[in-house]
């Protein structure tokens, strides 16, 4: 027997470190939200360009989140199993054949299709990502999870509205500038340790079902209502504000639709920020009553045409959005071990992403027949009511 003294070492892994595992997370996952919304500026270029009507808008808009709760419903959960690492590359190539799929979009169908695949992609992404910085920052996770959402959303929608207004050929390059950044995050996150070990299951795990920890059943059951309330004002916001935006004020600028939609989401960001030291509980207390306000301003706005007074109302609501995501994020996500974070944070998002699509889809079947501003004033009276409920309940809770 010889020993080979000068033979080399097998080299180890280069791996990020943990905190940049977080960061990296962090920026992974406001990519995969402005992904998301930047679609929402272009609609009117596609309306007019392929002759769309607000309902078809609406379908477009529910082909996303239709495939992204068919994503957390079968592979929400499957990163517990194979691993994060190899669940965010798959979602990562999904997002980029997606951007490839809008650039060559030339027909409603065809917007469709990109839509469904990137929600794929993102229902995928939102789920392993935000167990991710779960896994890595358990202290600041929930936080994390909370303003990376509306964080990207922001910058999706306004830097969107940006490039439509101001550059020529926007429907190619937003999506191009989209498609770099994934595969630039594809290639750092190549070298991110794995946080959860491979376990027996992946198959069965792929069949429909939501699970939540019965631990948490309860808080998720208590912050249920808040959740509709103020995702399903979402929803309206990123399928019909712009074309509301228009037809209330006549302002045909894709920037002040663009605005308007950024204010709901960048005044999320700031609450959930502001609020990251205060109690969960206190959180919702405060943003309730925010978001019923809000939107009623918002609604004052469309009666008098003031686009000023409909951004007012929407940084109000805004607030509100942000707290009610941020206090039922920490009400419920901390309640569950590491092998059930994806799980349950599946489940927590398909009854968001529920009250995000359904609302909107049935507001665009009524728009025609009563005009936009009508539905708008029904969907807004349906999110301050059930905003109220919410908070009578949990005061009774008490």
């Amino acid at each position: 027997m010889s020993i080979c003294v000068a033979c080399p070492r097998p080299q180890a892994r280069v791996s990020l470190s943990k905190t940049a595992t977080t960061v990296m997370a962090v920026f992974t996952a406001m990519t995969f939200s402005a992904c998301g919304a930047a679609p929402t500026p272009l609609y009117h270029q596609y309306q007019e360009s392929f002759g769309l009507t607000p309902f078809v808008l609406t379908i477009v808009f529910a082909a996303y989140v239709v495939s992204l709760l068919a994503a957390l419903l079968t592979v929400g959960s499957l990163s517990d199993y194979i691993g994060r690492r190899p669940a965010i590359m798959a979602a990562l190539a999904l997002n980029i054949v997606a951007m490839v799929m809008f650039v060559v979009a030339d027909s409603a169908g065809a917007l469709i299709a990109a839509r469904a695949v990137q929600g794929f992609a993102t229902g995928l992404a939102t789920a392993t990502l935000g167990a991710t910085i779960l896994d890595t920052d358990r202290v600041r996770g929930p936080m994390l999870n909370s303003v990376t959402a509306f964080a990207g959303l922001t910058a999706g929608s306004l830097g969107a509205a940006a490039l439509v207004t101001y550059l020529p050929d926007p429907r190619q390059f937003v999506y191009l500038v989209l498609l770099a950044l994934s595969a630039v995050e594809m290639l750092i996150l190549w070298y991110m340790p794995d946080t959860v070990a491979a376990k027996r299951g992946a198959f069965a795990s792929l069949r429909p079902h939501v699970y939540v920890p019965a631990q948490a059943r309860r808080a998720l059951f208590q912050v249920t209502p808040v959740t509709i309330a103020s995702w399903a004002l979402g929803g309206f916001y990123f399928s019909l504000m712009p074309a509301l935006v228009r037809v209330a004020t006549g302002v045909t600028l894709p920037i002040v639709g663009g605005l308007v939609v950024a204010a709901l989401t960048f005044s999320g960001a700031v609450a959930v920020l502001s609020l990251r030291n205060v109690a969960a509980a206190r959180i919702l207390a405060r943003g309730i009553p925010a978001l019923a306000f809000g939107v009623a301003v918002t609604l004052a706005g469309v009666g008098t045409q003031f686009v000023g007074l409909m951004l007012a109302g929407t940084v109000i609501s805004g607030i509100g959005f942000g707290a009610a995501f941020a206090g039922a994020m920490r009400t419920v996500m901390p309640l569950a071990q590491a092998h059930e974070r994806a799980g349950l944070l599946s489940a927590f998002y398909v009854e968001g992403y529920l009250s995000f699509s359904l609302p909107a889809i049935l507001t665009g079947l009524l728009a025609p027949m009563t005009g936009l501003p009508l539905a708008a004033y029904v969907y807004g009276a349906a999110v301050i009511v059930l905003a109220i409920a919410s908070r009578v309940a949990m005061a009774r809770s008490r």
